[in-house]
């Protein structure tokens, strides 16, 4: 049976700045040996927080953060748990914000739509304005 484990936003964020450089070569080399028998995964939720995370603490752009995510995300060493929507989620630039479109993706993944006041957010599938 193959293992799957999933990891947290500081693991997401070192894999995304290499910061600290000693730290990050011991995370690669751990992930990249639970990966050749196991799933590593992020949740929509761990990408979200180090999307954030990099443009508070590393003063990383949006773009950046996203292009950073993309990179990561397909390494081979991690992917995302919501699989290929995750990547069509980090491609848009216009409407609503990343973080609205992981809510919603994970939303309707569990087949529950999603409420919200945000008209830019209601706009998403599987979304509904409350107001």
């Amino acid at each position: 049976m193959i293992r799957r484990y999933g990891i947290d936003t500081s693991i997401l964020v070192r894999l995304l700045t290499g910061d600290p450089a000693e730290s990050f070569e011991r995370c690669v080399a751990h992930l990249s040996a639970l990966s050749e028998s196991g799933e590593v995964f992020a949740s929509n939720q761990v990408i979200g927080e180090a999307y954030i995370a990099v443009q508070h603490h590393y003063d990383v752009g949006k773009a950046d953060a996203r292009e950073g995510l993309e990179t990561v995300l397909k390494s081979g060493l991690v992917a995302p748990l919501s699989g290929k929507a995750v990547f069509e989620a980090l491609a848009k630039r216009s409407g609503c914000g990343l973080l609205d479109r992981l809510i919603t993706l994970g939303y309707s993944q569990q087949e529950l739509e999603t409420l919200t006041l945000d008209q830019r957010m209601a706009s998403l599938p599987g979304a509904r304005h409350l107001g």
